[in-house]
This record gives structure tokens, sequence and C-alpha cells, in this order.
């Protein structure tokens, strides 16, 4: 749900303060943990650590991501894989078919090094 519109956007008013009279070509990486800070005009060309639960990630603003928030680019849940048993087998054949078409490819080159002697 969106915020009243006489209210107007969400801006942290301590992260607008970090960068405040501050070029973003000076200012390395500023950390915040305010996910719902809307992003705003003024914020374009600096690079945000936005915490996820674990760990800062590095987020550079850009003219595409104003009025979004900083959360949107800092995911909190790490996907792994889909699987299973399945899925073990299709990837143990795959790498048995990469290895015999590395063998093949070695196999060319040593038989043209044989032939040249």
């Amino acid at each position: 749900m969106s915020r009243s519109s006489k209210k107007g956007p969400y801006v942290d008013p301590r992260l607008m303060k970090k960068i405040e009279g501050k070029k973003s070509s000076e200012t390395g990486v500023i950390k915040t943990w305010s996910r719902a800070c809307v992003i705003a005009p003024e914020m374009i060309g600096f690079i945000f650590g936005v915490h996820n639960g674990k760990n800062h990630i590095e987020v550079s603003v850009s003219e595409d991501m104003v009025g979004h928030r900083l959360g949107e680019f800092s995911p909190t849940k790490k996907f792994i894989k889909h699987g299973g048993k399945m899925q073990k087998e299709l990837e143990q054949k795959k790498k048995e078919g990469e290895i015999a078409s590395a063998q093949a490819a070695k196999a060319p080159a040593a038989d043209k090094a044989a032939a040249k002697k």
C-alpha cells in the first residue's frame, strides 16, 4: 500500500544528511539499514550499502531507480537451486559429457604432435 499523497514519499532524513553537499565521486559506500527509504533524485550516482539482514549489499543508484525503495535492490533471501535426485543425475551426465568432449579434443592434438616427429 502506498503512502498518503499529502505526506509524500518516505526519505530517511539521516540518509539525506549523509549525502547532502557531497559529490558521488568523492564518497565511498554509504552504509544504511533503511530499506524502506524511497530513492530520491538527489541520490543518483551514489553507492549505498543496503543491509539485507546479514551484510551490506552495494547498490549504485541510477536514474531508473528513482521512486523505488532501496530494499528492492538488496535481496534478503538467497536462492540455492531447485533439484533433488533427478537433478543430480542430469548434472552428472552433463559433467561426463564435458569430460568426454575434453578428452576427444586432446586426442587429435596428441596425434598431430606424434605425426610431426
